[in-house]
């Protein structure tokens, strides 16, 4: 086994390990409970869960997706989180190695990966996972090379500001509220983390897999334009798309039907 495979499967098992965490997380935050004590029980019979029945992955495989106590069924979601933070976080190793720049992308994934499932079921942003983000990420822009300090602070008033504008435009015009404050703070956050140039990216690529998926369901439940779509994860998705994809998609998109002297 090469060092380098022996590094990617040991990146993979710490994201899975760490996705058992968020699950916790994004179960406990919308319910305003503690996520460190008590320990993980079972929801319905609240027997407590043993460590060897708290493996990632695998405790769900081999309990079948069922409590050992009760044998009540266990949502899908919980191998789901811990399988997208284990990938998640074997993509950042590899795109960046073991760097600071993978440890601050990672503790930001995480924290997208929470928002995200919480967002698609409750549909809100809590600000204990937002404003804290938006501090560290400020607080990492200092240890960071290419990523300044300033260039956090303009992502940070960037981020919100515009947003803010926009639900305070869409108010103006219609007497509703179209935009939450947890969308605006989240991108705020996000600001901090990527700086000012992945705001306007963030927003372009979340509206438009917004509107896709908005449509789509539109026409498939045959609901009309009131039909109320969190924001928060594809404003997740721009953000991931920006941290692995975006400088190679902007330079297409800027070069992209230009015609070439001859």
């Amino acid at each position: 086994m090469t060092i380098q495979l022996y590094f990617s499967i040991l990146a993979f098992v710490f994201g899975a390990i760490v996705g058992s965490f968020l699950n916790v997380c994004i179960y406990r935050l919308p319910r305003e409970e503690s996520v460190v004590s008590p320990p993980s029980h079972c929801p319905h019979c609240n027997y407590r869960i043993r460590w060897y029945d708290n493996i990632p992955l695998v405790s769900y495989l081999w309990l079948r997706g069922a409590c050992r106590g009760c044998r009540a069924g266990i949502s899908p979601q919980y191998p789901l989180v811990e399988l997208l933070t284990g990938v998640l976080t074997l993509a950042l190793f590899l795109r960046f190695g073991p760097t600071p720049a993978f440890a601050v992308l990672f503790l930001f994934c995480s924290a997208l990966v929470v928002v995200t499932f919480i967002d698609l079921e409750h549909q809100i942003i809590p600000d204990e996972i937002s404003l804290p983000g938006i501090v560290v990420g400020f607080a990492c822009s200092f240890f960071l090379t290419g990523h300044t300090w300033l260039n956090s602070l303009l992502g940070i008033l960037l981020g919100g500001g515009s947003l803010l504008l926009v639900a305070y435009g869409y108010q103006l015009l219609t007497g509703k509220e179209g935009m939450g404050g947890g969308d605006i703070k989240l991108l705020a956050m996000m600001g901090a983390f990527l700086g000012w140039k992945a705001v306007p990216f963030i927003i372009f690529t979340g509206s438009l897999a917004g509107s896709v998926v908005g449509i789509t369901l539109m026409i498939v439940r045959k609901k009309d334009s009131k039909l109320a779509i969190p924001f928060g994860p594809y404003l997740a998705f721009g953000a991931l798309l920006f941290i692995f994809y975006g400088r190679q998609l902007i330079h297409w998109y800027l070069t992209a039907g230009i015609p070439r002297g001859g």
